[in-house]
């Protein structure tokens, strides 16, 4: 049976009653506790006690702290000198001394004759870029208004953050990125944990132009370097093409890491402690990364939210050839000579709208559809066996944490409505096992069998203004409101106190994490994974 560790709201780990993360039970837990970090922070004073609370000490001292950080600073402008050239920040009214650049680009545009091709490095300059405003969406097919029984009233606002907002401006010239860094002096001015964030969106959608990414409260709250990431998207990501390089996007990815490794301290991080953290398709990528790049990973360990390696069914060389061929004769390329030639010169909006024409791939699931362009085992970044890598030790050895939410198929049940696909239980409960549950316990025993860190968790937590609709419970991407803290502005209600306690504790143990990967949530009392123990740490257990 497994032993289940419990985070509980009131600040102390706790060992409940044995709890499958496949089932969904109400167990209560036990009074088997251990104390964990910032557990006395949040203890209530003793009756009589005219001591400051060490929560409020801590929050005056924060805010005294937050006054001196960049006093000093804001009167002049913030200019920071790159491989790209300068690049000019912004400070941020709403969180005191944090820096903002966004949309700083960190490969040559991959339009004319660079699309379908592996991304470029920038050339060196001397100039100044402004990064003020996000970067252009790479671009991808438009998600359609949702609609489903009962949704709550700011259902459609979360979900359109989540999955690509409308309006915002889509190009072929969008291989950007967005730092936030903290300003800070005395012992906090040491140089910062690197967390670098990949979207999710099935290799398909998404963006980083969305206050579900943005990174200003995690880097005002911990001692990070926040950075999120634009990748190229569906085919012109994916094109399948045969005979070109494969999985474009995985590629860009590399090259954005090493802009960071290159360029990061320049921003107040440190280049040796980078860790790159992805969410569904984005936690795939970074999971494949480990196997990629065995002998030159230049990161330092891996977070991946409700996704990895084995997850997801991918698609074959074959499938995405024919998908490929499908598009290249819907744009009238079919019969060139020169297909490549041909396709380079097509608008892309043309290119969507062929791609979007073509059906899906099969899948094991009703619930998930296989994207037509998706990463495709090409046996360097990506690979057709994970299992055989698994038992061998072919990958780096990069400490991971890694896991999922409770709930994951109530998310995806919204766009299987969609497609007039309502799952029966037994498949709801098939998928989130087969996509989440058991590819982390895998994942997460193939590096300890091989002396590497691993970290399961399990995040279950329900709050009234992240739900979809009654029941939807700790949905697929949820958790990603504790990480980067901006529920309020995602789904424009408040917080509860409890949830800002909770995203407080699981932003403290994600810098952990990131300033040391190896031992870092140890310190907390969270023990590495280990089948023979099979512990699992729970998020939102109350």
């Amino acid at each position: 049976m497994q032993n289940v560790i419990s985070f509980a709201l009131h600040g102390r780990w706790t060992i409940p009653p044995s709890l499958n993360p496949g089932t969904r039970g109400n167990d209560q837990p036990n009074t088997n506790l251990i104390d964990a970090f910032v557990a006395s922070s949040f203890k209530t004073p003793r009756s009589g006690s005219s001591r400051l609370p060490m929560a409020l000490l801590a929050i005056l001292l924060g805010l005294i702290g937050s006054g001196l950080c960049c006093q000093s600073h804001k009167s002049s402008q913030h200019l920071t000198a790159t491989t790209s050239g300068i690049i000019t920040g912004h400070w941020l009214d709403d969180v005191p001394c944090v820096v903002e650049y966004l949309g700083i680009p960190y490969a040559k545009p991959p339009v004319g004759d660079l699309r379908f091709e592996a991304p470029h490095k920038l050339d060196a300059s001397n100039g100044t870029y402004y990064a003020s405003d996000f970067g252009h969406d790479c671009p991808h097919s438009a998600h359609a208004t949702p609609n489903y029984p009962r949704l709550t009233s700011q259902a459609r606002r979360i979900i359109s953050y989540f999955s690509s907002p409308p309006g915002t401006k889509h190009s072929e010239d969008c291989l950007t990125l967005n730092i936030w860094s903290k300003a800070t002096h005395g012992a906090h001015g040491s140089k910062k944990p690197v967390f670098v964030f990949f979207h999710g969106g099935a290799f398909a959608a998404g963006n980083t132009n969305t206050p579900f990414y943005n990174g200003k409260y995690l880097a005002n709250e911990q001692h990070l370097v926040v950075i999120t990431v634009n990748y190229r998207l569906g085919i012109l990501g994916f094109p399948g093409a045969p005979g070109k390089t494969q999985n474009l996007g995985l590629r860009d990815q590399r090259l954005a890491v090493q802009w960071i490794h290159d360029n990061v301290e320049s921003f107040g991080g440190d280049a040796r402690k980078i860790i790159i953290a992805g969410q569904s398709a984005g936690a795939v990528a970074v999971d494949y990364w480990a196997y990629a790049y065995q002998q030159d990973a230049i990161v330092h360990g891996i977070i991946a939210h409700s996704g990895n390696a084995l997850s997801f069914p991918g698609l074959s060389p074959k499938e995405a050839e024919e998908h490929w061929a499908a598009v290249v004769q819907a744009v009238g390329c079919g019969s060139n000579v020169d297909q490549i030639s041909c396709v380079k010169r097509v608008e892309w909006t043309k290119m969507l709208d062929a791609a979007a024409a073509v059906k899906a791939a099969e899948s094991n699931t009703r619930l998930r559809p296989m994207p037509p362009f998706s990463p495709v085992p090409d046996d360097e970044v990506v690979f057709s066996n994970y299992t055989a890598l698994n038992i061998n030790g072919s990958f780096a050895p990069l400490p991971i944490l890694l896991g999922n939410n409770r709930d994951e198929d109530k998310y995806y049940a919204i766009a299987a409505y969609a497609r007039g696909v309502v799952a029966t239980p037994k498949e709801s409960a098939d998928f989130v096992t087969d996509s989440f549950t058991r590819p982390v316990t895998h994942q997460a025993q193939a590096r300890h069998d091989h002396g590497v860190a691993s970290w399961a968790y399990l995040y279950q937590a329900d709050w009234d203004n992240t739900r979809l609709f009654p029941g939807s419970g700790a949905y697929h991407g949820v958790d990603l409101h504790m990480i980067f803290g901006a529920s309020a502005q995602v789904s424009g209600l408040p917080t509860t106190v409890k949830q800002q306690k909770l995203t407080a504790r699981m932003q403290h143990a994600w810098y952990l994490f990131c300033e040391d990967p190896w031992n870092g949530l140890a310190k907390i009392g969270w023990p590495r994974f280990d089948m023979g123990d099979d512990k699992v740490v729970i998020f939102g257990a109350d």
